[in-house]
């Protein structure tokens, strides 16, 4: 099926999105998942990476806290449109996040202390 995919789809990116508890990463990606793509020239994915990943300053992320998007598209264009759309829609999700969810704010007031 893989190879088939990759025919049918010769573009593709993996976005790998940190975050800093497996549970945010969850339902970030209960969120996301709910849109369908509009277009058929365009396949998506959603994974909760399963690996420990290190940051840029040294920390290590708690093990599932990684959501993960493979996205293939038949042209580069798809590719950039749907691509476009997924980050203004993980946006949004972001946003509500640090606004609404206890984790985000008890670890904002932690930080700021």
């Amino acid at each position: 099926m893989a190879s088939s995919l990759d025919e049918r789809y010769p573009c593709r990116i993996v976005i790998d999105s940190p975050f800093p508890t497996p549970r945010l990463a969850s339902i970030a990606l209960k969120a996301l998942q709910v849109d369908k793509e509009l277009s058929p020239l365009v396949h998506r994915s959603f994974s909760i990476a399963k690996t420990l990943d290190i940051t840029e300053d040294g920390q290590t992320l708690p093990e599932g806290s990684i959501l993960r998007t493979d996205y293939r598209a038949t042209t580069n264009r798809m590719l950039r449109v749907a691509v476009n759309s997924f980050m203004e829609s993980l946006s949004l999700v972001l946003e509500v996040m640090e606004n609404l969810d206890e984790d985000v704010l008890a670890a904002s007031q932690e930080a700021s202390k």
